[in-house]
């Protein structure tokens, strides 16, 4: 899961992903600005508790957070931009202010889900069979272990996220199979990651495992240190475990729309840092790339589902030496 701040993330038989990711509907609807949000599987209007004050998701309204901010979070703003119902009513406000200012967001959040599904089902097939998906978010549709299990029915699934109320929605949702398993941890102390007993019990770092840091990395600041924390869990896996990132970029982008949308989340629990291509392909330091290489996320591997031509980041993935 992506590092938010609280006040303001093999056997061939056996597959096991852990995951840490901003949310994710699936094939759920965009929402656009101005545009009433009622995604699938929310409550209707007038039934349950009110939109206006609570999350809610296919299985009841979502308890708010009691240690958490009162503003928005990043990954129930992103959960608005795909039209899902997981989010208050401090993350639509900031969630509109960014449309306003990037209209197309929502499409571009689907490129990213579209992305990883891609990725996710290619290192399947390649035989990887442990995933740690870092960055989770709030689960809905398409989830990684839905995508895995395609390939192989019998994986095993571990979810980790910073932020609790994206925990506690992964653990009321998500299946209770004994193959997947939700923890609370932080992309920025990856040895803690690493060490926290569920995860130890889940996967086996001797065998390959596949990192995803699929729209999460952006919101970790320079200062505290993503490229050390990404070289770190690198030099944990073995020689072949992949690791796929995608990543928002200030390539392209007009300086003032980008400084606006930077100071929504400035006030956010997380604050944005898009980067340019030659620091994304840092993260990838000690990977082989993988065709085409780390390139804008629509065209990373496209395999027929609609191409997205919004796209503000840049994908790819790598196999570790």
């Amino acid at each position: 899961m992506p590092p938010r701040r609280q006040s303001v993330s093999p056997s061939y038989r056996q597959v096991t992903v852990v995951c840490c990711r901003l949310a994710d509907t699936g094939g759920q609807h965009v929402v656009a600005p101005g545009a009433r949000h009622q995604g699938a599987g929310c409550p209707p209007p007038g039934g349950g508790s009110s939109r206006s004050d609570d999350a809610s998701g296919g299985r009841g309204p979502v308890t708010a957070p009691t240690d958490a901010e009162q503003g928005p979070n990043v990954a129930r703003m992103y959960d608005y931009y795909l039209g899902g119902c997981h989010n208050f009513a401090a993350d639509r406000a900031a969630a509109e202010q960014i449309l306003r200012i990037f209209p197309d967001t929502g499409i571009a959040a689907q490129a990213n889900r579209h992305f990883l599904r891609r990725a996710v089902r290619h290192a399947a097939e390649l035989g990887v069979r442990q995933f740690l998906d870092i960055g989770a978010g709030l689960p809905t549709q398409g989830n990684v272990h839905e995508i895995v299990r395609q390939v192989a029915p019998d994986s095993t699934v571990v979810y980790v996220d910073y932020d609790e109320v994206a925990v506690t929605h992964a653990r009321r949702l998500l299946p209770t199979d004994g193959r997947t398993t939700v923890v609370r941890g932080d992309l920025r102390r990856p040895d803690e990651l690493l060490a926290h007993p569920d995860v130890r019990a889940a996967i086996d770092l001797a065998r390959p495992v596949a990192v995803l840091l699929v729209a999460v990395l952006h919101f970790v600041t320079d200062a505290e240190q993503p490229w050390d924390a990404v070289a770190r869990l690198r030099d944990a896996t073995v020689s072949g475990s992949p690791l796929v990132v995608s990543h928002l970029t200030t390539d392209g982008a007009p300086p003032l729309p980008t400084q606006q949308g930077q100071a929504v989340y400035q006030r956010s629990s997380a604050p944005l840092v898009p980067r340019p291509h030659a620091d994304v392909l840092r993260f990838l330091d000690g990977y082989d790339l993988v065709d085409p290489g780390l390139v804008r996320v629509a065209e990373w591997r496209p395999d027929g589902e609609p191409r997205e031509r919004i796209s503000h980041g840049y994908a790819g993935m790598g196999l570790r030496r």
